[in-house]
């Protein structure tokens, strides 16, 4: 059975549903709490954080994924990231992969995206589970495959901390998920 074929659970067993509220935690314990979003170096747009406190919930997001006739959500499937929250930005609560920071060299995971319309124009939007290895839980990765024609760099999607905050970007070291349904 290919990847594509495989589905996503969540902390029941229940497969993944596109559009249906979940909460992301680490998969491993005492690593942080739920994913949120806040401001970093200006109003907006608001990054995506892991909460520190193991505690917090987060905010509920939804996946949807490019191709929308499939019932469950699947591995290595593209998918828009869409925290169900409303923010004072103006702005989609979508995630997209930014470009490398001037300051830290990093990308960050930032709101601001654009759902649907694969493509060119869309490409930083993109992002897909991937199994974790022999551990539990889920890798987030940013590996779109929605553009022939596009380069982009593939990677891990994981937390560094600055300031006390946790904030998610691009690594080498995956922040391994669960899903807990809203």
């Amino acid at each position: 059975m290919s990847a594509s074929n495989i589905t996503v659970l969540d902390l029941e067993g229940n497969e993944l549903q596109p559009n249906t509220k979940y909460y992301v935690y680490p998969a491993k314990s005492g690593s942080g709490g739920g994913l949120a979003l806040a401001a970093r170096d200006r109003a907006c747009p608001f990054y995506v954080t892991q909460e520190s406190v193991e505690s917090s919930n987060g905010l509920p997001l939804r996946l949807v994924w490019a191709n929308k006739s499939d019932k469950a959500i699947s591995l290595s499937a593209d998918l828009n990231i869409v925290f169900s929250a409303a923010t004072i930005c103006v702005q989609s609560t979508a995630w997209r992969l930014g470009g490398v920071d001037g300051i830290t060299g990093r990308r960050y995971v930032t709101s601001g995206g654009v759902m649907g319309r694969p493509g060119v124009d869309t490409v930083s939007n993109w992002f897909k589970l991937e199994k974790a290895g022999g551990e539990s839980g889920y890798r987030i990765v940013f590996c779109p495959s929605v553009c022939s024609s596009c380069k982009v760099v593939c990677g891990n999607v994981g937390v560094i901390v600055e300031n006390g905050k946790r904030w998610l970007v691009l690594s080498d070291e995956p922040l391994l998920v669960v899903f807990k349904k809203r």
